[in-house]
């Protein structure tokens, strides 16, 4: 089978490559799934950089969420040839088949297509953990979104919103905020391309509740000011590429937590709650609660291109892998 390998971890992706490789192998408790279709998550172009927290040996084969079809199910999985499954594996998805652990794995709801289900997992499970386990979001509150187009942020607008709280998806594109109303009517939009403290002070009468930042630098900056008393400031990653600091005296004096989200070392931590998170977010998938946006899908050979546009910030939503 083909599937796309990174053999060095380089700053431009040169270093990654499609290989031809065997099917892999699966062990106790693992299912083989055919892959139809596979998520590209920015720690996957971390990863390929050699620049994410989690950094296998390589050569290794990237793809961390994929959708497709049991092929081989070992003994007591839960699991029977020809089920339509979605689920993580940290590595290895962007390939024909990939071997999972079944604990990994749920079954695909009816109402997604198979590049909905291997776009729900990771954003969904980060949004839940983070608003739900830690922000402790409640309905009517005010959720500040930055990076509402990308697919961590995207997730917690439509998270935020099943969640009955009172949403603001922030982005520097006017064109995606527009894509965002259309899809997900949050109460408001904000262009973080400009100074957004008084404004969200306006919107919120006050300051936002809770804050859901994976980007970081600048916009985390100016998120310690339009926070309320009590709100919640949610890290959940810094693609502007820099890692902001703050000065302890900032969040004593306004009283608001800073708190840093780490959603599958939560589930590691707390298998049971892990577990009941996913059960969570998969129930609400089922019930048609949730629905994730699928920016495109692309061939697995056209990969350089898929990373170039999510490394150039041209994407709302996913973008979903084909196998060959």
């Amino acid at each position: 089978m083909r599937a796309l390998h990174v053999i060095a971890p380089s700053p431009s992706f040169e270093g990654c490559d499609i290989r031809d490789v065997p099917v892999p192998d699966i062990g106790p408790g693992q299912v083989l799934v055919r892959v139809e279709a596979a998520a590209l998550n920015f720690p996957d172009l971390l990863m390929a950089q050699g620049l994410y927290q989690f950094r296998p040996d390589p050569p290794f084969i990237l793809g961390m969420e994929m959708s497709g079809v049991v092929e081989r199910a070992g003994p007591g999985c839960g699991f029977k040839v020809g089920d339509a499954v979605a689920g993580t594996t940290r590595v290895g998805s962007f390939a024909r088949y990939v071997a999972v652990d079944a604990h990994l794995l749920r079954h695909k709801p009816a109402t997604f297509t198979h590049a909905q289900a291997a776009a729900f997992g990771i954003a969904y499970i980060t949004a839940y953990v983070a608003l739900v386990r830690l922000g402790q979001l409640q309905p009517d509150q005010w959720l500040l979104v930055h990076g509402a187009s990308g697919g961590v942020g995207l997730a917690a607008v439509d998270l935020g919103l099943a969640l009955g709280a009172r949403v603001i998806a922030a982005s520097g594109s006017a064109a995606k905020l527009d894509t965002i109303m259309a899809r997900y009517a949050p109460h408001a939009i904000l262009d973080t391309g400009k100074p957004f403290r008084e404004r969200v002070k306006a919107i919120t009468n006050g300051g936002a509740d809770c804050i859901y930042d994976p980007v970081g630098g600048d916009i985390f900056d100016e998120s310690t000011r339009c926070i309320a008393f009590g709100g919640k400031l949610l890290v959940v990653g810094f693609t502007s590429g820099r890692i902001p600091t703050i000065a302890a005296n900032m969040p004593l004096i306004k009283g608001f937590s800073v708190v840093g989200v780490r959603a599958g070392e939560y589930g590691r931590r707390f298998p049971q709650l892990g577990k009941d998170n996913l059960d969570a977010i998969w129930r609400m998938a089922g019930e048609g609660s949730l629905t994730p946006h699928v920016h495109c899908e692309m061939p697995l050979g056209d990969w350089c291109e898929a990373f170039s546009l999510m490394n150039d910030r041209k994407v709302t939503g996913r973008i979903i892998l084909l196998p060959d």
